[in-house]
């Protein structure tokens, strides 16, 4: 079964909330009603009622049973004070009042007010737009300093997790060890048995160089915090993923050529990475997956499609704990 299926089926019946800012687009209205009507979660639109009718009509969706909130009329002073107490010594009343107009702020505090369980954001707004005010108000988890974004990359029964390919323009080894680890939650969502490579241009010091050298640092930082994952590096994608090659290339690891989860060592890398597996490979990429905060937020591409909204939000709902 399509893991989205899998994800979905579990869903069903846990009555989770995820709001939509952007509530006015197409593809997330959209997918906003499908994800109602499959009764996979319980979507929020933000926006002013009378113009997402509008938006309905013209796209011939219905808005029957979806619950929309509109931020220019809705009572902040609990939202406000609550702000204010999160960014206390960082912002002023004045400001905390201009911030709540904007509605990716807006929706990031029904998030941490625990008013809905997730956001989706990002097909209109950059990702700045959706990151900043999660990273203010709702933070990293416990023992996470920075967040990463993960893609899932699925062709048939083929399933690989591919970080970070989104946030973290440069990685060094403490961010690289916390992406590998937080990576191989992603995968154990997606019901894989994680096997973590980390990547460089080297495998097992076949070169040598600073670069090569955090990647080898970076994975004896995952040994000493997670143990218990199957992780190794540095590898290189080859050595990773092929087992012919692994054996060669690193006969004593219990990941080379057979990993699923691979671990960039800079957005650059992972960016075009995930997109030569997409267009050359002909992998749907979904995501990105923001990982590492203390409640699930997605961040959506602008050229996002309604399809890829409806899939963001079921694995949205699926990080909620």
């Amino acid at each position: 079964m399509d893991v989205f299926q899998n994800l979905a089926n579990n869903l069903k019946g846990k009555n989770r909330t995820i709001v939509f800012p952007e509530g006015t687009d197409p593809r997330i209205m959209g997918a906003a009603v499908r994800l109602h009507n499959d009764g996979l979660l319980q979507p929020v639109l933000l926006g002013d009622k009378d113009q997402l009718s509008t938006v309905a009509e013209q796209n011939h969706l219905s808005l029957n049973g979806i619950e929309i909130i509109n931020p220019d009329t809705y009572d902040k002073s609990a939202m406000h004070d609550a702000l204010l107490e999160r960014r206390k010594g960082k912002n002023t009343p004045e400001q905390v009042d201009q911030m709540l107009e904007d509605v990716s702020y807006f929706a990031t505090m029904l998030v941490y007010m625990g008013k809905v369980d997730g956001m989706v954001s990002g097909a209109i707004h950059a990702t700045g737009d959706t990151v900043r005010p999660a990273l203010q108000i709702i933070k990293t988890k416990p023992g996470v300093k920075r967040i990463s974004g993960a893609f899932i990359m699925q062709k048939g029964d083929e399933r690989y997790v591919f970080a970070d390919c989104a946030i973290n323009i440069e990685l060094d080894a403490p961010t690289m060890a916390e992406v590998a680890i937080e990576s191989a939650h992603t995968a154990q969502l997606f019901g894989l048995d994680p096997k973590v490579a980390l990547l460089s241009f080297s495998t097992k010091g076949s070169a040598k160089g600073e670069m090569v050298t955090k990647v080898a640092d970076a994975t004896k930082l995952v040994h000493e915090k997670a143990p218990e994952l199957a992780v190794d590096g540095e590898l290189q994608f080859d050595a990773a993923f092929v087992p012919s090659v692994g054996e060669l290339k690193a006969p004593e690891s219990k990941v080379a050529g057979h990993a699923n989860v691979f671990v960039f060592p800079s957005l650059e890398a992972g960016n075009i990475g995930y997109k030569i597996a997409q267009r050359l490979g002909g992998f749907e990429a979904v995501g990105p997956i923001l990982q590492g905060l203390n409640a699930p937020v997605a961040d959506l591409s602008r050229g996002t499609s309604e399809d890829e909204v409806y899939k963001v939000a079921v694995i949205t709902a699926s990080q909620v704990k």
